[in-house]
Formats: C-alpha cells, sequence, structure tokens
C-alpha cells in the first residue's frame, strides 16, 4: 500500500474542515472584536496606572484608613464608659469624650475616601476583577442569586466555570487576526486601503478616529476602483458620515488627492464608500473625433453624450479645460442642416476659431444688436408656433439656434447699459438709447425652448451676481462642471444640496474632468476629449445666421382690392371684391433692397445710408453686410460702398 497516497487522502479531509473553520472563526472576529477591544482598553488603562508611586500612595491611604478606624473605636470605646460612669450628658467626661468620637469618626471617614482614591489610582488587574466576580458566583452563601445559581448543588460552579470559557473564547475570536486575502493586480496603494476597509481593521481602529459605530463590509475592487458598504449603528446616518469624511481618510492613510465620495447603500442604515483609484476611461488625452461625444464615463467606461435642446450650464475655474471640453459640443451645435451657432464672445479668443461655422459678437454693440434680433426671431417663432405643439420642430428656414455666452461674467460687466444707435433725426442727428442685454437673454433663457433657441453660459466665475445671473441660472436645467475652486461654486454649479449627494466640483482634477447633472447620471466624473484650435479651424464652412428682413412697412400683409361703385342699378350698391393676380401686385423692397439703392445713388458711408433710406442704423448695417458678403457692394480701404458695374468696374 503507498502510505503516501494514504497520508494525502487522510490530510486533504482534514485541510479541509480546518479551512473551514477558520473561514468561520473570521466570520465571527467581526462581531467580538469590540468586546475585545473594550477589554484590552480597559485592561491597558489599569496597567498604566499601576505605577510603583500609585502602590506607595496606597499602601499610605491602607495605613492611614487602618490607624483611623483604630481610633474610632478607641474613641467609641471611651464614649460608652463615660457614658457608663456619668448620667449627666452636660458633664465634662462626656462632652469630651462624644467630642473625640465624633471627631474620630470624620478622621476614619476621610481616610476611608483617601483610601477609595487611591485604590482606583492603583486598580486591581481586570483579569484579577475577573476571577473576584466568578469567586462571589461560586462561594456557596455568598448571597449572590444570579439565575438561581446558589439555590442547587453545582451549578455555581458550573456556571461560573461556562461563564469564564465564554469570555475567554469572546476575547480570543475578537483578537484574531485573520489574513485579508487582497487580490492580485491591485497596485501598492490599493492593497493597502482594501486592507484596512476589512471589517477586522476597521472595527479595532474606528474608535481611535471617532467612528465607534460604523462597521465596513469586505471591499471590493471594480473599473473605477473600490467599493465598501458600511453598517450605520446607533445615532449614524450617511449625513453624518459624510461630515466625518476626513477622518475616514485619516483611518484609511488615503492621500488628500484621492477623489473619495461616501453616499447611501442600498438598504437603510447602510452608507457606501467610493475611492476612485483607477479609470474606466483610457489613458492620456482623448482626442475628439468627428460625431465623438463630449467624453468618457471614468466609472463605467460608456461614452458620454449631451443631446442638443438644453439649456446648460458650462462652469470651470482657468486651466480647468473649459473651453477645450465645450468644444465637441459647439461643434455638434453647428453641424447640418437644422443647426446653427451663435456664440458672444467678448474676450475675442474662442469666437474668432468658430467664425467660419457661427455667427460671433465680439463688442457689447454687437452683442446687443444680436440679442434684439434673437427675441425679434422667438416671438416670430412662437407666433407661428401650430397649435398644441409644445416645441418647434427645427427645419432649414427656421434652424435650432443655439446661443453660446462664452463668458458669462464679462457680459454681466460689459452688456448692461450699451448706448445703441436706434435711428437718426430729420437733421440727420442720431438716435442714441441705452439697452441691456441681459433682459434679452433672460427672456431667451425662459422662452427659447419652445422657439428651439437655446441658451449655453458658460463662465469661470460660478457665483450669483458674478458670474451667473440668479435669474438665468434658474433656467438652465443642464449643469456641466469642472474644477472649481471653492464648495460656494460647486453649489452654484449642482444646486445647493447636490454637494451633500457627491456633487463635489471643487475636488475634480484639472485639466478635462468634469461632472454632469442632467437629472439622469450619478455624480461620476467624466473625461472630456481634447479639441485643440486647428481641429475647430479645419472643420468645413457651415451657413451663417442671419434674421430674414420681412419686405419693409408690408410685415407679408395681403394688399385690398379697392372699391367700385356701380350706377346701374337704382341704388349705390359696393360691388364684390375681386381678387388681384398676385403677379399683378407689385413687390415691396426690403431693406436689402433699399440699401443697395442707396449705395447705387451715392451714398458712401452707413450714416449715408440710413439718413436716405430712414432704416435704423443697426438693420443697415446687418444689410450691408449681407450685401459685402454677397459681393453686390464693395467696401474700399478707406470705407467706402460702391456697387459694381455689370462691365465689373465701380460705380461712382
Amino acid at each position: 500500500m503507498d502510505l503516501k497516497a494514504v497520508s494525502t487522502k487522510i490530510t486533504e479531509p482534514t485541510k479541509s474542515a480546518l479551512g473551514t473553520i477558520n473561514a468561520a472563526l473570521d466570520s465571527m472576529a467581526p462581531t467580538f472584536a469590540p468586546i475585545a477591544a473594550r477589554w484590552d482598553a480597559e485592561a491597558d488603562r489599569r496597567a498604566k496606572l499601576r505605577t510603583p508611586e500609585n502602590l506607595k500612595a496606597l499602601m499610605d491611604a491602607q495605613k492611614a484608613h487602618n490607624s483611623a478606624r483604630s481610633t474610632a473605636a478607641t474613641a467609641r470605646s471611651q464614649r460608652s464608659a463615660a457614658r457608663k460612669a456619668s448620667k449627666n450628658p452636660l458633664s465634662a467626661g462626656r462632652r469630651a469624650a462624644r467630642t473625640a468620637d465624633k471627631a474620630a469618626r470624620s478622621h476614619r471617614d476621610n481616610a476611608k475616601a483617601a483610601l477609595k482614591t487611591a485604590r482606583k489610582s492603583y486598580p486591581t488587574t481586570l483579569k484579577a476583577r475577573a476571577i473576584q466576580a466568578h469567586a462571589v458566583h461560586a462561594a456557596p452563601g455568598a448571597g449572590i442569586s444570579v439565575f438561581a445559581w446558589d439555590q442547587a448543588g453545582p451549578w455555581p460552579v458550573a456556571g461560573s466555570l461556562a461563564l469564564i470559557v465564554a469570555n475567554a473564547a469572546a476575547l480570543a475570536i475578537g483578537r484574531r487576526q485573520p489574513r485579508v486575502e487582497v487580490e492580485d493586480g491591485l497596485s501598492v496603494e490599493e492593497r493597502q486601503l482594501v486592507e484596512r476597509l476589512d471589517p477586522t481593521y476597521w472595527v479595532q481602529h474606528a474608535a481611535e478616529r471617532g467612528l465607534s459605530g460604523t462597521v465596513t463590509t469586505p471591499a471590493t475592487v471594480g473599473a473605477a476602483g473600490i467599493e465598501c458598504d458600511v453598517r450605520l449603528d446607533g445615532e449614524w446616518n450617511v449625513g453624518k458620515l459624510r461630515k466625518s469624511m476626513d477622518a475616514v481618510r485619516a483611518l484609511l492613510g488615503a492621500r488628500t488627492e484621492l477623489p473619495m465620495m461616501i453616499g447611501p447603500g442600498s438598504r437603510g442604515g447602510w452608507g457606501v464608500i467610493r475611492l476612485r483609484t483607477r479609470s474606466a476611461a483610457p489613458g492620456g488625452i482623448i482626442v475628439w473625433q468627428p460625431g465623438a461625444g463630449l467624453g468618457i464615463d471614468m466609472t463605467t467606461g460608456e461614452d458620454v453624450n449631451v443631446p442638443l435642446g438644453h439649456r446648460v450650464l458650462v462652469a470651470g475655474m482657468s486651466g480647468s479645460g473649459k473651453s477645450t471640453a465645450s468644444r465637441p459640443l459647439l461643434a455638434e451645435a453647428s453641424e447640418g442642416p437644422t443647426n446653427v451657432l451663435v456664440i458672444i464672445d467678448l474676450k475675442k479668443v474662442e469666437g474668432r476659431l468658430w467664425d467660419h461655422r457661427a455667427r460671433v459678437a465680439h463688442t457689447p454693440v454687437d452683442v446687443v444688436e444680436l440679442v434684439l434680433e434673437l427675441v425679434e426671431e422667438l416671438n416670430e417663432r412662437l407666433d407661428v408656433l401650430p397649435k398644441g405643439q409644445a416645441t418647434l420642430v427645427p427645419t432649414a428656414e427656421r434652424p435650432r439656434i443655439t446661443v453660446v455666452v462664452d463668458e458669462g461674467a464679462e457680459v454681466m460687466s460689459s452688456c448692461r447699459k450699451v448706448e445703441v444707435v436706434t435711428g437718426y433725426t430729420d437733421k440727420g442727428k442720431p438716435v442714441v438709447e441705452k439697452r441691456d442685454a441681459l433682459e434679452g437673454l433672460d427672456t431667451i433663457a425662459r422662452m427659447g425652448r419652445a422657439a428651439c433657441i437655446d441658451l449655453w453660459w458658460m463662465t469661470q466665475s460660478p457665483t450669483y451676481g458674478d458670474g451667473v445671473p440668479r435669474q438665468i441660472a434658474k433656467q438652465l436645467g443642464l449643469r456641466i462642471g469642472l474644477a472649481v475652486e471653492s464648495p460656494t461654486e460647486a453649489r452654484v454649479v449642482f444646486g445647493e444640496s447636490a454637494q451633500e449627494k457627491g456633487w463635489k466640483a471643487d475636488e475634480l482634477p484639472m485639466p478635462g474632468v468634469a461632472m454632469v447633472r442632467d437629472g439622469k447620471r450619478k455624480p461620476e466624473p467624466v473625461k472630456v476629449r481634447y479639441m485643440d484650435d486647428d481641429a475647430v479651424v479645419r472643420l468645413p464652412d457651415q451657413p451663417i445666421w442671419h434674421r430674414e428682413e420681412s419686405p419693409a412697412g408690408t410685415a407679408g400683409a395681403s394688399v385690398p382690392a379697392p372699391l367700385r361703385l356701380v350706377k346701374d342699378t337704382p341704388d349705390y350698391v359696393i360691388a364684390p371684391p375681386q381678387e388681384t393676380p398676385a403677379a399683378a401686385i407689385p413687390a415691396q423692397p426690403t431693406n436689402r433692397d433699399k440699401v443697395r439703392a442707396a449705395v447705387a445713388t451715392g451714398a458712401k458711408t452707413a450714416a449715408d445710408v440710413a439718413l436716405v433710406t430712414g432704416i435704423n442704423k443697426g438693420s443697415v448695417s446687418k444689410a450691408l453686410k449681407s450685401l459685402v458678403d454677397a459681393g453686390e457692394v464693395l467696401r474700399s480701404e478707406d470705407g467706402a460702398l460702391s456697387v459694381p458695374t455689370q462691365a465689373g468696374e465701380v460705380s461712382a
């Protein structure tokens, strides 16, 4: 017979059984760990107090107490003798004995109190105290009736022994240090965090950080990092655990820069700790490609898109990547025949990259005129919106207009009281009025969705009254937040109560990491795609939006037929109106036609054109720009206007 084979058959079941027992003991360790921790803490406290100095003080207190007891006994005997010697309670002997007895009893009480204090300063060891307690239970006639053990034979001794064994087992299991199984492939930092999140370590050290009453479960490691459930006992709740985030970070020894989120668990009385040690997004820069979305979810690795049709707030401090992060969205908003882009950029940097496929306003006057034009377009669209239809369907004739305010703080400071020429007097003097662009932007934010005119507000100063108007902010339902400087700014971006739920834009790394709150997403970081300046310039040209002017003075109204009188009848009657053929109705000249005609007749400047035609300067400027772009009007280097002749020459 092969003895080695027999040994293997015998040892394998034994190892399996031992493994099962060890696993069971490991699972029980967190339950008994608090008991062992309290026992060890009390034992350590007592051991530290048992110093030679405290022992000497205890011995002196015991000696003083014994002496005081002896003196008190002597004084009591003398007082009894004085009572027997004299029947007079006011005699000198009885008074002296009574005074001495009273003083001796007071001295005895003081010595007893001093002995009690000395015993606390030099306490009995915890082990000795436990033996004394069990001895009291086991001693017959001790007067202790716990569990009625003293009323029948051997029960006191057996019960005491059972308690000793139970206490010893509880301490042994609670002190057990099970080995935390850490999966392969973890970094050194992740190994440390997983080991410290294990309940065996957490329970033993939680009290040191003020986290007593919280118990973790074994952590799991996923594509985004480490996640661990936490049971919240007693007065603990998720909000209180969030406020103790610094204590949790200290207990784990986690880096200050390591993103951490504490949120509600899957059931009541539980929370969850998430440590972003990994990213499901690709490493390095994610270069934008045509048709790609905003970025990649760093937790799930899924593509994150922001569909058109939303009013959007984009916020991030300088250097966070706000401009490059928004470029994929601007590219989509200016793509196709039913989408047009309008950019308000007073810094004159980002807008210049898009002027081949977006209408850009660079000056306060341009901003005011553009906003007025957009409000007119909005009102006209709402007037033609079919009954029962909530939003206009974008078409090539009426495309979706995305209005982007590139830096809100600049618009708020520069476009409130802008002097705009609204016309000219009979003597040619310009009529100047002060206009506020924010009023029109507020109207677009409130009413633009139904008309397919969407406002996107971008700022690096997300504070009310500085970078974001409060009334406009209420209408911006979709929020994109990159790294901001403070929790106050994070609350402006994502809402007052959102930060408690994990929307902490002030803790995001920079640049190129954002959070998107659209009512569906969780506060998971998104690594945004990078689109450089050259990629924007290489985008194909798109038609630039301008509001089409209605025929001047007609606004599309029909021309009524004249009334005629018929004399062949006894009484005058009005003949029924006859329809005039459309070809017979002369076409009314548009502002564009009037401006071109004025230039052809010798008007050299926009002011001359406005004076001749009576059209306001803003409309003249728009018409001239359209005519110059079309080649119907020429502008010389000195700004003089002219029209080309049929032979290719310029008219005088």
